[in-house]
């Protein structure tokens, strides 16, 4: 995924853990609302733990939890008890905390005595921050010394970092009514028979000396900032209606998630992005971002033209071997850190990332294909171009056609793909590869960014332009049919190493290769047996890595294990080539496992066969919510429906192939080609209302085409 480039696995928050999110900042707390600094958890704002320790005590003693929820992804309310009286089995006072994330965090805390008697009790909200990095605290470094809180007015308690100069951090922690001493404010309560008592706590960032807005609203939810614009989010995107409620349930978490995710920039407010996911990841990401986007478009193509735009302005326009950035290279990652004081895309960029690059052309390319792209997009084709540079010249750094990649310094990423870790990239007998790698999926993505600049080329009614990037293609194609593959084994190598061998292992990056289709159609059928076989397909989704490889492991991170966002390629892939049946046997396979989470697609989980373990076994530190998890429903739902678009040539193909096994499927408010149309699949057909004039409804397969040439495999 990810930024992940270390031998340190991240720790677990802990069982229950609770976790709510507002644009980039998050909070992560015990069951019962605590924070504790041996753990994951914390309120993080620009990537710095602004809060290590947040523990309420009553009368001395913490809060036993009942229950915690997440009525909205910015809020959490926890309901716990305390005060217990000796020889008595049960306590008379009931807690409760309302946790609201919006930069800093509005508390407020309720107690609610069922005691006939009145009762006096002191309540106290103990608070510590170390500004840990965000990684320090993921990988369990954060050995830093707490900084101690000072009292600086009644009910007011600050704390400031040791550093000093530009981006300085501290924190103001205030309640009126309350006793500030030491580490804690303090509550002295009385409640009457059945009484009630309530009061807020708020968290304010301090960055330059200055506060930093939380917000001012006290009233209800409804007039909350991050509730007034995540309901403006849910009032524009589609309004679900399914027959299979369990089905319905994952695509409208999914809808809540994403919206969760988006991160604002603050030079251009207007512009969402989807941050990569939590609680690691609360950043913009080149190849996260972009995927997100692009399996997101029934949901609101707005994100795909915010991340292209916001992409855009920091494309890379130098050469700077420190942070790999390169003219025309689309960045990795944008990370805030604790060291620094820059909004988003203000710096801290890396670019180290072989597929970011093709993947921005091709997202340019199927918004074209939606009818989404901006009024004046010429901005976004020049950067497109200067992109399809990136990859002739920097990304091909041999010029043999195709793209590769090596760092270009000692503290960089040494995988440079989607599966990014130190050893995401083996030969079947475990061996690492050597860079420098050409991925099997990268030049994929190479080959459907030539066909995407096509696109745009005739959309400007340039057919010169557009015939040279269908021959590009060509080419490529050509070439990497002849290169990656292995006819002894019937698969694509995952990779070239740096002295041009096949890298052997089976793996599953090549279901990318059929995804952009730049797979020969004789070819196609022995891939797909192959993703789909027992050494691959666990029964909720297709491994990372054979079982039969060297490297394999269930439990890691790329060498075996399950990841949504890829299966659901991969599944995209397979129904382009008519694989039909082996398509949604990965559809199905993975609203299954959604269904075993709670409705929502954990980052990844582990690859136990589903004969040995009747549900998905959870991978510990795998982020939830995540960005291109939470899209992943979206993107099946499109493949079952077989709804592929093409406006600028007037048409759009409908042809559901799981009506029998899903139900009925009503899709109403969908952003399509500047209308809302509504889509209907059923046992009795499918439809579309509200259709743009000009645009004719196919009800067979856009890829009907290339499925006559093969046998049928449907």
């Amino acid at each position: 995924m990810t930024g992940w480039n270390t031998d340190t696995l991240a720790q677990t928050a802990g069982a229950g853990a609770v976790t709510i999110v507002e644009g980039s900042s998050f909070c992560v707390s015990a069951s019962n609302g605590d924070i504790v600094p041996e753990l994951p958890h914390g309120v993080f704002f620009r990537d710095t733990r602004l809060v290590s320790r947040w523990t309420l005590l009553v009368d001395g003693a913490p809060v036993e939890s009942l229950s915690s929820t997440t009525p909205q992804p910015f809020q959490a309310v926890m309901i716990g008890r305390a005060g217990h009286i000796p020889g008595r089995a049960d306590t008379p006072l009931i807690v409760e905390r309302d946790r609201r994330v919006d930069n800093g965090l509005r508390e407020t805390l309720t107690l609610k005595s069922y005691s006939r008697e009145p009762m006096f009790y002191r309540v106290e909200l103990v608070a510590e921050s170390d500004f840990a990095d965000i990684f320090e605290v993921k990988e369990g470094r954060a050995a830093g010394e707490s900084r101690p809180p000072r009292a600086e007015s009644p009910g007011r308690l600050r704390i400031d970092s040791a550093r000093g100069g530009g981006g300085a951090l501290g924190l103001e922690i205030s309640a009126r009514g309350a006793i500030a001493s030491g580490d804690r404010l303090s509550f002295d309560v009385i409640l009457g028979p059945r009484g009630t008592w309530s009061e807020e706590v708020r968290v304010t960032p301090i960055v330059d000396g200055e506060r930093v807005s939380i917000g001012t609203d006290t009233g209800p939810l409804p007039e909350f900032q991050p509730a007034r614009r995540f309901l403006a989010w849910q009032s524009g995107i589609p309004v679900p209606s399914l027959e299979d409620v369990a089905l319905e349930r994952v695509i409208l978490q999914s809808q809540r998630d994403l919206g969760a995710l988006r991160i604002f920039d603050p030079r251009h407010p207007d512009r969402a992005v989807v941050a990569a996911g939590v609680p690691w990841f609360m950043a913009l990401f080149g190849r996260d971002s972009l995927l997100t986007a692009l399996m997101s478009l029934p949901l609101d193509p707005t994100l795909a033209v915010g991340t292209l735009q916001t992409l855009a302005d920091l494309q890379g326009s130098r050469f700077e071997p420190f942070s790999e950035e390169q003219p025309g290279r689309i960045l990795h990652e944008v990370r805030l850190g604790a060291t620094t004081n820059l909004a988003l895309g203000g710096g801290s960029v890396y670019y180290g990332t072989a597929d970011a690059t093709p993947l921005f052309v091709v997202v340019l390319g199927e918004l074209a294909r939606w009818g989404a792209l901006p009024d004046d997009a010429s901005d976004l084709l020049r950067a497109a171009d200067r992109a399809l540079e990136w990859i002739a010249r920097d990304g091909d750094r041999d010029g043999d056609g195709f793209v590769e990649y090596a760092r270009l310094n000692e503290h960089g990423l040494v995988n440079q793909g989607w599966k990014d870790s130190w050893d995401g990239i083996t030969f079947a007998d475990g061996a690492l590869a050597e860079a420098p790698i050409a991925l099997c999926e990268v030049q994929g993505y190479v080959y459907a960014a030539y066909v995407a600049r096509a696109t745009l080329a005739s959309v400007d009614g340039d057919d010169t332009a557009a015939a040279a990037w269908n021959d590009r293609a060509e080419q490529l194609k050509h070439g990497f049919n002849e290169r990656f593959w292995l006819p002894d084994r019937g698969y694509f190598a995952i990779a070239l190493d740096g002295e041009k061998r096949p890298v052997d292992a089976c793996a599953s990056n090549m279901g990318h290769c059929l995804w952009s289709g730049i797979v020969d159609d004789d070819k196609a059928g022995s891939v797909a047996e192959h993703l789909l076989s027992d050494e691959m397909f666990t029964g909720w989704g297709v491994r990372t890595l054979a079982s039969d490889m060297g490297a394999y492991n269930p439990a890691s991170y790329h060498n075996g294990s399950v990841w949504p966002h890829d299966n659901a390629i991969i599944a995209a892939g397979l129904m382009r080539y008519g694989f039909v049946e082996e398509a949604n046997r990965i559809v199905f396979g993975l609203f299954e496992a959604a269904s075993h989470y709670g409705g929502r697609l954990p980052e990844l989980f582990c690859g136990f066969d589903r004969r040995e373990y009747p549900e998905p076994v959870s991978y510990p530190a795998s982020c939830s919510p995540q960005a291109w998890a939470a899209a992943t429903p979206f993107s099946l739902l499109r493949t079952t429906l077989r709804f592929d678009p093409s406006v600028p040539t007037g048409d759009l193909w409908l042809a559901p192939t799981s009506s029998a096994d899903l139900g009925d499927i009503h899709l109403r408010n969908m952003p399509f080609a500047g209308a809302r149309i509504s889509v209907d699949a059923s046992r009795r057909g499918a439809s579309v209302a509200g259709l743009p004039a000009g645009l004719t409804l196919h009800r067979t397969p856009r890829w009907s085409s290339v499925v006559s040439t093969r046998r049928d495999r449907s």
